[in-house]
């Protein structure tokens, strides 16, 4: 009896086994792995690639480095410690990734490819808006943040918690997770301002899109009426307008809302401000007003800017237009203020609808537009946000398939030059299988907030702080 069990554990042991490569047939092509990590520049402190193969196969052998998986099915999954100490000792370096798979009973080695690590970390957490990619554009909303060291999730804002309200326009003061703000909408809502952890609700009225000073003592905003229709392309699912549109700016110290005729101009439609690294411009796009929604490819926003004086809170007397090509928005500045970067599509203010939605670059110092074109897709690629150290930014696309947004991290060296994006890495490599919501408008922060859900809600609650 004996030894007829220690028979059958041998067998089970045997048969258990996940098969080695072994009569290995030699491929000329990239493995067909999602996300798709071949060949990119990755930060010393992200999160384990973890992907899949598709292909129908038995099982997979990985190497990288002194890294090796071989498992059964098609699934890569790195042990965190081991993935670690890798990037850990491959700073500045590259790593070659070679992928086996057996099909078919027949072991495959595709064309190995390489990781280049840099020692340019990236900001470790990164918030996002959680949203259906539908025409109820804003039902079942979350806002998370995400550390992008490792795998952990916390709910800064869940439609359960507060009333399926529409949740939008989470923002830092310079990636600061001390000083931040994000929109509540609806009855009772307003502005949830996080000075320290300690959360306060401000009425602010009509604001929209925003952006700290770098002191935090101001904020430029727009003001719209943003009105959601059908499009009569039968090509393009949604379009958003603005009917009508303004840029102030708020002094959060006096409660106190200013603005200029050039940044309200009846006959412009006035969006998307934000402020230079050095306080000295406000950077925002601006369009000549049609009528909307019938000349929708009319409208055409320029990137502009106009100078602000931070230390007696004045706005400057001239516009200057830097950008008039194609239609432009979500203008950001690198922290070292050396790039913009922006989103152009044909036409309109809300590119998340537009498949022809690219990110550019101009080069403040020399004026130069870079089209990075490594970094776009034939799909929507926009709603952007830069690392602290202006060597990375972040940016939402719908490159997989034109409807769910993902996260992608782009790597700008020392020489400006822009290297091949890759996506916010999962626990599970079928996670954006599965998932049926757009990660929407990514923003990068230094550090994890001092706030959660359950302190957004109690501040809902709060009297409004009102502006003037």
């Amino acid at each position: 009896m004996k030894k007829l069990l220690n028979l059958l554990t041998i067998l089970i042991v045997l048969t258990s086994c996940t098969p080695t490569p072994e009569n290995v047939q030699e491929s000329n092509t990239l493995p067909p792995i999602y996300p798709d990590y071949c060949d990119v520049t990755i930060p010393q402190n992200i999160a384990p690639l973890n992907f899949l193969l598709r292909a129908d196969c038995e099982a997979i052998e990985v190497k990288a480095g002194d890294i090796t998986i071989n498992t059964r099915g098609n699934e890569a999954v790195f042990d965190i410690d081991d993935w670690k100490a890798l990037l850990q000792q491959s700073a500045d370096k590259s790593i070659e990734v070679n992928v086996s798979a057996l099909i078919n009973g027949q072991w495959i080695a595709y064309k190995p490819f390489t990781w280049q690590v840099v020692s340019d970390k990236v900001d470790p957490y990164l918030t996002y808006r959680l949203i259906e990619p539908d025409y109820e554009i804003w039902n079942n909303v979350q806002i998370q943040q995400r550390c992008v060291e490792n795998f952990d999730v916390n709910a800064l804002g869940h439609y359960e918690k507060l009333e399926n309200r529409c949740m939008n326009c989470h923002t830092f003061a310079n990636q600061n997770p001390q000083l931040s703000m994000m929109y509540v909408r609806g009855p009772g809502g307003g502005a949830i301002l996080n000075e320290n952890g300690i959360l306060s609700k401000l009425n602010i009225p009509g604001s929209v899109y925003f952006g700290f000073s770098p002191t935090g003592r101001y904020i430029t905003y727009s003001t719209q009426k943003i009105i959601p229709a059908f499009h009569s392309d039968p090509s393009k699912r949604l379009e958003v307008y603005d009917s009508e549109s303004n840029v102030c700016v708020a002094d959060m110290q006096e409660h106190r809302i200013f603005t200029s005729p050039l940044l309200s101009d009846s006959l412009k439609f006035e969006t998307f401000p934000t402020f230079s690294p050095d306080g000295k411009y406000i950077y925002y796009c601006a369009a000549d007003s049609v009528s909307l929604p019938h000349n929708i490819k009319q409208l055409q926003y320029s990137l502009v800017r106009i100078a602000f004086d931070e230390k007696t809170g004045t706005i400057g007397t001239q516009v200057d237009t830097l950008y008039q090509q194609r239609s432009v928005c979500h203008p950001r500045v690198s922290p070292d203020g050396q790039y913009i970067l922006y989103t152009v599509a044909d036409y309109g203010t809300f590119p998340i609808w537009h498949p022809e939605a690219d990110l550019q670059m101009i080069n403040l110092q020399t004026g130069k537009i870079d089209t990075l074109g490594i970094v776009n897709s034939a799909k929507s690629d926009t709603y952007h946000s830069w690392s602290s150290n202006s060597r990375w930014f972040v940016f939402a696309s719908k490159r997989d398939d034109g409807l769910y947004g993902k996260p992608y991290f782009c790597y700008i060296d020392k020489h400006g030059k822009a290297h091949k994006p890759f996506c916010l890495p999962q626990a599970h490599p079928s996670f954006y299988d599965n998932n049926l919501k757009s990660f929407n408008a990514p923003e990068l922060g230094k550090g994890k907030v001092p706030f959660d859900v359950e302190d957004v809600a109690k501040a809902m609650k709060k009297e409004s702080v009102t502006f003037k």
